[in-house]
């Protein structure tokens, strides 16, 4: 792996030789990653960045490859609208939905009140919907899995998979204890299978130890959940467990969820 550096952002170059993947870090408010999958010199991409001083950097590293671009895959994170305009627009229907009147929708509404002018608030228009199962763009094979919100990709050809959410140093969202049982037990599925890589659009590419660490995390966070009678005290709980992980927002969210009902 080598580390490009860019004026805001910097990506990390894996060769796998077949295949080279490039993670765009944006360095931005909301830690956004944007994947691109470049073989036999077409390209693919996984997600768009959100902030228009990103899009523009990462259209100028894409332009640098001399590669023709074969689409765009968008699943979490439909905003940045203007970001590669005339590619092709991949995503589920349920993905599709999420992103444009959904819970993916809300989180574009706020984030255009939190950061003004600079954040790009428009959808992207998705032109191909795929569906479950295997499907190949670019000359390469991937296989789509379903989640609650939109979707994963897993990437046979170099053993990794892209997923919303990772993060072995940063607090999660989790909606309450079924979908922290959901969570754990996916994350199983993900060390049985041993990945090369987990790459999410949240964090760095990180390797299969990762997994084992953020079940961990999740098995403790049902822990002290269980023994808190409100957010306030849940909060203190884990950062004091977890003093050096980033992520308070997401730690916030996952409070409001398991008590809803107080108003701290």
């Amino acid at each position: 792996m080598k580390t490009i550096p860019l004026t805001k952002g910097n990506v990390f170059v894996y060769d796998f030789g077949s295949m080279k993947l490039h993670n765009y870090c944006t360095n931005d408010e909301l830690n956004d990653q944007v994947i691109l999958l470049e073989k036999n010199h077409r390209l693919i991409v996984i997600e768009s960045p959100t902030f228009y001083d990103n899009n523009e950097e990462l259209e100028a590293y894409i332009r640098s490859l001399d590669v023709t671009i074969d689409g765009v895959l968008l699943a979490y994170h439909m905003g940045g609208g203007t970001f590669l305009k005339d590619a092709r627009k991949y995503a589920t229907h349920h993905a599709d939905e999420y992103g444009h009147v959904g819970g993916g929708k809300a989180l574009i509404d706020q984030f255009t009140e939190s950061f003004g002018e600079k954040f790009d608030c428009e959808i992207h228009h998705i032109t191909d919907y795929i569906n479950q199962g295997e499907f190949t763009l670019g000359g390469i094979r991937l296989n789509i899995i379903p989640t609650a919100d939109a979707y994963d990709i897993e990437i046979p050809e170099i053993n990794c998979i892209y997923t919303h959410m990772l993060g072995s140093t940063c607090h999660s969202i989790v909606a309450g204890a079924s979908h922290a049982n959901q969570i754990i037990a996916t994350l199983k599925e993900y060390m049985e299978k041993d990945y090369r890589l987990i790459l999410t659009s949240h964090y760095v590419p990180e390797e299969i130890s990762a997994v084992d660490t953020k079940i961990a995390y999740i098995e403790t966070l049902l822990n002290i959940a269980s023994d808190c009678k409100g957010a306030s005290s849940f909060i203190q709980k884990m950062e004091q467990e977890f003093p050096n992980y980033s992520g308070k927002n997401y730690l916030e969210m996952t409070a409001s969820f398991f008590f809803s009902s107080d108003k701290r």
